[in-house]
């Protein structure tokens, strides 16, 4: 009976989490281990049989670790293909040992840039060359070299081993993953090393963090995925109580913690279809809620909410009086933390309500780009941020001059209609920190003017207009004078800005520019 060929194994991980069961199952299927530095240590300390690297390449591991595995019988042990008698045969002259089982994950260059004092050099010294060398050739030669870089599959692989062969279609699979993880881990290198706004090739690193219960539409998939290393709320995200999350979901309180994102006194807003209905400020998180839901209970009805200060009892509250007095249901509530009797009142509320928490909002993102999905690729733009660096432009082109009041309502009705849907007019009432009236997502201004307007009844006398570009005629002018408007800041700069200022002084009303659009698309 012919003697069978040995059969190796290179082992070569930097997270040891299961590297020791797994060693020694491959090795009970009479695979011989070679393995590098820390992992060859790990695994002789547990008495399992090593062959060390430097054995294989005939070179001893140099200058400072950069130099191991990298060498002509590693990758040729590796490549070569065992169904081509010509590779076969040249491996046997060339005393190449032939590798079936790759295991590698890399120098952690992802948890090193996470930290913000790394210098640069400490980060160039966790990029990882070797590694993914070996997970490259390992998984372009996936039907004869079977690639593992997850711990998560050593069990089961080990299960499968231990009872059959691997198909080719599961060897395939761990190729795909093999490459996706180092497309990932060289994606998170080149943005360290980027300098540029706009480089002229671009691969974005993402990792799937939960699977979503359907997409825009139940029988659609879905799942979220995020950046390494971002600074989302959407990263802490914690189930509480209530239903999982759908798409529209994600994108709904993602739009709430958009709108909310500028304040720092306490915030609210009621969230439909990716749009507010309603927003408001506060002393309290109870009056915020309060005011957001009164500024459109009709349209709050199935929304969600999003706030940004921490929940309590009394503010939980205000959802059971919603639900009490108008007969009306919230979807989802998100916050930062929530107590523990806010949340035992919810759960009584409604026993189908998402319930979430999210850590902290920061007004300063990790990730500064912002990201447009288009046919067949995407549309990259910078944020629209700071917005109150603006404020110094901002021109009064009317006879009469806007309050203090006025103009502290101005800004905070700036701050809201930026994360609204264009095109967007909307009614900040005269006295408090809250929308009446929210008309967006319109193709014509003077109609998204008449629905605030119209939203906003009574209390659009003596209120706000803001606009969130300029009016190219002063019909909408004219619409908000007959409604009692007080005061308008819009941006400017239509070629009828003059038709529109002389109808404002015509109906005694303070007009503003800002010299800045704030579409939100």
């Amino acid at each position: 009976m012919a003697k069978r060929t040995a059969r190796y194994a290179l082992l070569s991980v930097y997270d040891k989490t299961g590297i020791v069961d797994f060693a020694r199952l491959i090795v009970s299927l009479d695979y011989k281990i070679i393995s590098t530095g820390g992992t060859a240590k790990v695994l002789s300390e547990n008495k399992i049989p090593v062959i060390p690297i430097q054995e294989i390449t005939g070179n001893p591991e140099s200058f400072d670790g950069r130099m191991k595995t990298i060498s002509f019988q590693t990758e040729g042990g590796i490549l070569f293909d065992r169904k081509n008698p010509k590779h076969i045969k040249e491996a046997k002259a060339l005393d190449i040992k032939p590798i079936d089982i790759v295991v590698c994950n890399l120098y952690p260059f992802e948890q090193t840039i996470a930290n913000p004092k790394i210098t640069f050099a400490d980060a160039i010294e966790n990029i990882d060359v070797g590694g993914p060398t070996m997970v490259r050739a390992a998984a372009k030669n996936f039907r004869n070299v079977l690639v593992i870089v997850d711990p998560k599959d050593y069990q089961r692989i080990g299960s499968i081993l231990s009872k059959t062969s691997i198909t080719e279609t599961f060897r395939q699979k761990l190729a795909a993953k093999a490459f996706y993880h180092l497309s990932f881990y060289d994606s998170q290198i080149a943005r360290f090393f980027n300098k540029e706004l706009f480089p002229q090739e671009l691969s974005i690193a993402l990792r799937k963090k939960i699977n979503l219960r359907y997409g825009e539409n139940p029988h659609q998939k879905a799942s979220l995925y995020m950046y390494p290393n971002n600074n989302s709320p959407l990263n802490n995200l914690k189930r509480q109580w209530g239903r999982e999350l759908s798409l529209v979901n994600i994108t709904d309180i993602n739009a709430g913690l958009e709108s909310l994102r500028f304040f720092r006194e306490p915030a609210a807003v009621v969230i439909k279809h990716n749009s507010p209905c309603g927003i408001a400020l506060g002393k309290t998180t109870k009056e915020a809620l309060s005011r957001a839901i009164e500024a459109d209970p009709e349209s709050a009805f199935g929304g969600i909410i999003v706030i940004n200060k921490n929940m309590d009892l009394a503010t939980a509250k205000i959802i059971g009086d919603f639900k009490d007095l108008r007969r009306s249901n919230i979807d989802i509530v998100a916050v930062p933390k929530i107590n523990q009797n806010a949340l035992g009142y919810l759960k009584k509320i409604r026993k189908s309500m998402g319930i979430y928490t999210f850590g902290e909002i920061y007004q300063k993102r990790k990730y500064q780009e912002n990201i447009k999905w288009v046919n067949g690729g995407l549309v990259i733009q910078t944020e629209d941020n700071h917005l109150e660096k603006g404020f110094k432009d901002w021109k009064t082109v009317t006879k009469i001059q806007p309050t203090k009041k006025q103009l502290t309502l101005m800004k905070i009705a700036w701050n809201f209609i930026s994360r609204i849907r264009s095109n967007a007019v909307i009614i900040v009432d005269k006295n408090l920190p809250m929308t009446r009236g929210i008309g967006s997502g319109q193709t014509s201004r003077v109609r998204s003017t008449k629905i605030a307007l119209e939203q906003a009844g009574k209390y659009a006398k003596g209120a706000i207009l803001a606009s969130d570009s300029f009016f190219p005629f002063d019909d909408s002018i004219k619409l908000a004078a007959k409604k009692g408007i007080s005061a308008i800041i819009q941006q400017g700069g239509s070629i009828n800005d003059k038709m529109s200022i002389d109808t404002a002084n015509k109906c005694k009303m303070v007009m503003v520019f800002t010299n800045r659009r704030a579409f939100w698309h």
